[in-house]
C-alpha cells in the first residue's frame, strides 16, 4: 500500500482555513488545479456520501466521494470513485490542528492507495506536490492577504 502524507503550517486561525476548505464542492475556490466541480444529484456538499465530479485544469475528470467531515475536528475524509491515475483503493485525509502559539494551523493531507509497484513513486510524489503541497501553497498565498 502506497502512501503520502504532506503537513504544513499557514499563519492564519484552523477555523478561518476551515471556512475555505470545509466545502467538499469549493475546490476550484481555493486549489489551482481544480478547473470545476459539482456535487452529483444536488446533494449538499456537507453530506457524508456525497460525490463531487470535478475537471482539473488540464481536463482529466475525478470522481470522489465524502466519507467522513467533522467541524468539530476539522477534518474531511473522501475516496476516489474514479481516476484518470492508475490506482485503486485511494482514501485521503484532509485535517486541521489549531496551533495555539500565534494562532496559526497546522494541516495535514494524507493518503492511501493501491498501484502497481512500478508506478507507486511517481504517483506519491505527483499527488504529494502537485496536490496536496499545491492546496497548501495555494491557501497561505490567498489566506495571507
Amino acid at each position: 500500500m502506497a502512501r503520502v502524507y504532506i503537513s504544513s503550517v499557514i499563519d492564519v486561525p484552523a477555523t478561518q482555513v476551515w471556512e475555505r476548505v470545509r466545502d467538499f464542492n469549493g475546490l476550484p475556490r481555493w486549489h489551482p488545479s481544480i478547473r470545476d466541480s459539482r456535487i452529483e444529484n444536488g446533494e449538499p456538499a456537507d453530506k457524508v456520501g456525497c460525490i463531487r465530479d470535478f475537471y482539473l485544469q488540464n481536463g482529466d475528470r475525478i470522481r470522489e466521494q465524502l466519507l467522513g467531515l467533522s467541524d468539530y475536528d476539522m477534518f474531511c475524509t473522501y475516496s476516489i470513485l474514479e481516476s484518470p491515475m492508475p490506482l485503486t483503493d485511494y482514501v485521503a485525509t484532509l485535517r486541521l490542528t489549531p496551533i495555539t502559539d500565534g494562532d496559526r494551523c497546522f494541516a495535514e493531507w494524507s493518503a492511501e492507495f493501491e498501484c502497481d509497484e512500478s508506478e507507486e513513486e511517481g504517483l506519491v510524489s505527483g499527488i504529494g506536490d502537485n496536490v496536496f503541497q499545491a492546496g497548501f501553497s495555494a491557501l497561505k498565498r490567498q489566506l495571507a492577504t
